[in-house]
């Protein structure tokens, strides 16, 4: 009923909408949502998909108007999937057998100066593989295709949500559309928008920042031997080197370097550029060519002090942006989005109110464990791995040895990096 009416309201003749779902407000709405999603990234969209035919009346308020880009970039960015996130991306519809996706079949690490290293091979565990490389334009466009084909989803673009007021049984958020304001009424608001995020700041809840003093530098660049589904992670005194497998002579790379440097190294011309990753990576991989452009990230962890408040959840970047070492950070967010949804469905077959204190609470507790070992791990190993101390470059070396060595330790570190973590979402417990 709640969408149904709501859904009529923004398809009124008051309100244009165009193919890709882009709504315009030039009227009241009153309806009250079951869920309203405040961000339309990977992680807001992913979560919206997954509720589209629960019965549940669920808008995405995403703050620019959505763009399929079908032209190919050769500098873009690019994503490592955990295999528990392929999994659940194939079950929503998002990725097939079509979708430009590179398995991950072998990953090898190492650390510049230390002896010993790790190679992890799927094979060898009696995995397909260990998941998949995907450029972000084409996950974020097989997205948007997923969301015009939801059938009952109702979706608000361009609108930022720019105020939220509590009330005993809703809440009431303002959506900003250009110089339109309009208000909107949902048992529970969904906090997806990323690092930054508002929904955050104005339910009051305070985050932990750390300043890593380092940028990754994303880019991509071509092989001179095809990398045939090895990734390689790299370490060095300042920062990780990712060298990730794109398919035929295409590699992704990422490069952390000290803040200060990266503009510097953003800006060199490619064969300055080139010999600067090789005098980091090694020859490894062979030779390296054809840099894409260059563009620096800075590096911080931001973990919000908590996930939820009144109808309120933060998922994704929102409740917790990490280092990308170890590409964990999509794959921990798709997790928050995926319990979320189990619950949110389970609430809806039951009759249950989507914004109670139980069911956040629930949300919470299942996703503690995977949210604090995910975010520790991750800060932990830029910390062990970026330090010269001579006792801990002979540890450091000893645990590479080890892990190369032993089949249930090897087995147990590629679990744990295939999102196979704690309370695992349902959508991805294949293996």
């Amino acid at each position: 009923m709640y969408r149904t009416a709501l859904a009529a309201a923004l398809r009124s003749p008051g309100c244009e909408r165009t193919r890709l779902g882009r709504v315009r407000y030039h009227r009241q709405v009153n309806e009250t949502l079951d869920v309203l999603i405040v961000g339309g990234g990977l992680v807001g969209a992913s979560l919206a998909i997954a509720l589209d035919d629960s019965g549940l009346a669920v808008a995405l308020a995403e703050a620019v108007p959505p763009r399929v880009d079908l032209q190919p970039s050769y500098d873009e960015r690019n994503l490592a999937l955990a295999r528990a996130s392929v999994n659940a991306l194939e079950a929503l519809g998002v990725l097939d057998a079509a979708s430009p996706a590179t398995p991950i079949r072998r990953i090898h690490v190492s650390r510049r100066g230390d002896f010993g290293a790790a190679r992890l091979d799927a094979a060898e565990l009696g995995l397909p593989a260990f998941g998949a490389v995907i450029p972000a334009r084409e996950l974020g466009n097989a997205l948007l295709r997923r969301l015009d084909a939801c059938t009952r989803l109702v979706r608000v673009a361009p609108a930022k949500a720019v105020a939220i007021e509590a009330n005993a049984d809703a809440l009431r958020v303002d959506l900003r559309s250009g110089d339109s304001t309009r208000s909107v009424r949902t048992r529970l608001l969904v906090g997806a928008d990323g690092s930054e995020s508002f929904v955050r700041s104005a339910l009051g809840i305070d985050v932990q920042r750390h300043d890593y003093r380092q940028s990754a530098i994303v880019t991509a660049v071509t092989v001179d031997k095809p990398l045939d589904g090895l990734a390689y992670e790299r370490f060095t005194d300042s920062g990780p080197v990712a060298l990730l497998p794109l398919g035929e002579r295409r590699a992704g790379l990422v490069l952390s370097v000290p803040t200060e440097q990266a503009e510097g190294v953003a800006a060199l011309d490619d064969a300055a550029f080139i010999a600067f990753v090789h005098e980091r990576f090694g020859w490894r991989a062979g030779r390296f060519t054809r840099p894409g452009r260059r563009k620096p990230y800075p590096l911080a962890r931001v973990l919000a002090d908590r996930t939820s408040a009144a109808r309120s959840v933060l998922v994704g970047n929102a409740a917790q942006t990490v280092h990308p070492l170890g590409a964990q950070g999509f794959n921990l967010g798709l997790r928050d989005a995926l319990v979320l949804a189990e619950l949110l469905r389970d609430a809806q077959s039951s009759g249950a109110d989507p914004g109670a204190d139980a069911l956040l609470a629930r949300h919470v507790e299942r996703r503690a464990d995977d949210r604090a070992a995910t975010t520790a791990f991750s800060d932990e190993l830029v910390r062990l791995t970026g330090s010269d101390f001579l006792p801990l470059r002979i540890a450091r070396s000893l645990g590479l040895h080890a892990l190369d060595r032993i089949a249930p330790l090897k087995r147990g570190f590629a679990l744990r990096g295939m999102g196979f973590r704690g309370d695992t979402p349902a959508a991805g417990l294949s293996r």
